[in-house]
């Protein structure tokens, strides 16, 4: 573990590990601070972020300057030029852009870049794909990745600081609170404190969908909010999990650094925060919506995570994969599956031996087929899908053979369709055998036809059908096995409960021949981080109800009747569980 245990320990672990030094170490040495700015390159290793410092921090625009204008004039001179005649041409840029920000987001601008007069400007260059042109690749490297400590944010308080900014080409992407165990405060308790009630969320760099995300971090957990409101502030926790539970796993014997190492050696680098601006993060609503209405998406661990490692999965082992991922009730699957069959548009292969590729410049996948039998997961998926792509009318629904060519033909990528259809669409995977398809099978619960709602429906004169009785997992792998399986579709199943044969059918066997999930996020930290309710937490046994009952005969003060009424509603609220 660091020497130090307070606070700034942290932090120059953070900076060391990001830029590959810290403003202790370059003290240390006998170096200015001014310096660093002087020769920026010199102290730009690590993860390749760049060392700010807070005295260039523009606190009514949220912008660190220096970053800014010097990525606008290394890349965009020319429109820069179209500007400079005027006196206040940099007032006028950062006036338009603080307008735009306020309006649509940083996420927008991110994206669609600032347009100023006749001057149009590109304020981050995306990570590029497999097969992006050498030109896209090159712009990637010249975005300003930078961060900058004890930063003052506020107009109004001056003094008021910010323990660590995270900015790209100037653009605050991500804040942080930092705490350590060892001074006796967490982020889950004093750091989640410390944004709800001692910053102003009314300043710039704080407000709604300004910055993308905000943490709270220790040497042990990390949370994360994207809405600043005060003590209504609502945290997520961005956790990797701890034996099937909350928290982040030990280290290893002789490891040297902290549980949340995760966080800057593989979250914040440069590809990966990218990746996730572009992939994951997603501001939902209609661009005329007010921003304060809608809601910023950004992934959990286990969302990213699970996502990323499908992606790398199929680019190394091609087409023909199964994939099953456990993830509980509370974990926010449809969100993952709609960044699954987004990214999965765009998978590209890693080399010309990966199976059932056409072509290594080529998307591996021609198209990808959403199973559910959630009818409003549709819409999700839609409305979720075009937040993201810039290509419009790429979805579509299919519920038979020839819908799903018919979709093919009209240039659809992902395609949605139900359980109930699933055989039909097998069908249609085999016959068009030249394509290649992503299936991704949302069997998240089964259908309420338990025998104890079946009986429900008897007892009230239903017609009951017997085939209602096979549940939505049965389905899926009872069409699999009547259909020859073609090699050109993998299949993706996501489920809360999988049952042995869908462990079997989807799962990664080991080699004591058991079965167990590509990705797994459990019951267990479900419940442990707050998602979903403990049913055994207040379970209280028909004895004790016994004993209780038998107690009120023997007491003649007891209010008989009132206790009859509350047993009577107890036993009642255990028939429905």
């Amino acid at each position: 573990m660091q020497s130090k245990t307070n606070e700034q320990a942290l932090e120059a672990a953070i900076e060391r590990t990001l830029t590959g030094t810290c403003i202790e170490d370059i003290k240390k040495d006998g170096v200015s601070v001014d310096a660093v700015n002087e020769n920026t390159e010199v102290y730009r290793t690590g993860k390749g972020y760049y060392i700010g410092q807070p005295s260039n921090f523009n606190a009514q625009f949220a912008i660190d300057e220096q970053f800014f204008w010097d990525f606008l004039e290394s890349t965009q001179k020319e429109e820069l030029e179209k500007l400079q005649k005027q006196s206040d041409w940099k007032l006028k840029i950062l006036n338009r852009y603080d307008r735009l920000v306020k309006k649509y987001g940083i996420l927008y601008l991110l994206k669609k870049g600032l347009q100023v007069d006749d001057a149009h400007f590109t304020l981050f260059y995306q990570n590029p794909l497999a097969s992006s042109s050498q030109q896209v690749k090159d712009n990637f490297t010249q975005n300003r990745f930078s961060e900058t400590r004890q930063l003052r944010y506020s107009i109004d308080s001056p003094r008021e600081e910010i323990d660590m900014v995270l900015f790209i080409n100037g653009l605050p992407i991500v804040t942080m609170e930092l705490k350590n165990a060892w001074t006796g405060q967490n982020a889950r308790v004093h750091g989640q404190h410390q944004y709800k009630t001692k910053r102003d969320t009314k300043q710039p760099l704080l407000q709604f969908a300004r910055c993308v995300v905000h943490f709270a971090v220790d040497t042990d957990e990390a949370y994360m909010t994207t809405k600043l409101n005060g003590k209504n502030t609502f945290f997520l926790p961005f956790n990797k999990g701890n034996k099937h539970g909350k928290g982040n796993p030990e280290l290893e014997k002789g490891e040297v650094g902290h549980r949340t190492n995760y966080l800057w050696n593989e979250v914040f680098t440069r590809e990966s925060l990218a990746n996730i601006i572009q992939h994951f993060v997603r501001l939902d609503g209609k661009k005329k919506d007010p921003i304060q209405t809608k809601t910023l998406f950004f992934p959990r661990y286990h969302q990213m995570d699970v996502v990323r490692k499908i992606i790398e999965d199929a680019s190394k082992k091609g087409v023909g994969q199964t994939y099953l991922i456990q993830h509980s009730a509370g974990s926010g699957k449809s969100n993952s599956i709609t960044w699954a069959a987004y990214q999965l548009i765009e998978t590209y292969p890693e080399n010309n031996s990966v199976p059932g590729i056409t072509d290594v410049e080529r998307p591996l996948f021609d198209s990808v087929i959403v199973v559910t039998d959630r009818r409003l997961l549709d819409k999700q998926i839609r409305d979720n899908i075009a937040d993201f792509s810039e290509v419009k009318n790429i979805i579509a629904p299919a519920y038979s053979s020839k819908e799903l060519r018919d979709s093919l033909e009209q240039g659809k990528k992902i395609i949605i369709t139900t359980i109930q259809k699933f055989p039909f669409i097998i069908d249609g995977i085999a016959d068009l055998s030249d394509k290649r398809f992503a299936v991704i099978i949302d069997e998240a619960h089964s259908s309420q036809s338990g025998s104890a709602h079946d009986n429900m429906n008897r007892a009230m004169g239903q017609q009951f059908n017997q085939d209602d009785e096979v549940d939505a997992q049965d389905k899926i792998v009872q069409a699999m096995q009547s259909r020859k399986m073609r090699g050109n579709a993998s299949y993706l199943a996501f489920t809360a409960t999988p049952k042995p044969i869908t462990l079997e059918k989807f799962g990664v066997q080991q080699d004591d021949g058991s079965f167990k999930p590509f990705h797994l996020y459990s019951m267990k930290q479900a419940i442990e981080e707050g998602f979903i309710l403990d049913v055994l937490a207040n379970y209280t046994t028909l004895k004790s109800y016994y004993e209780i009952e038998k107690s009120i005969e023997d007491n003649p003060l007891f209010d008989s009747a009132k206790a009859q009424k509350n047993y009577v509603l107890m036993l009642n609220n255990i028939n429905r569980l």
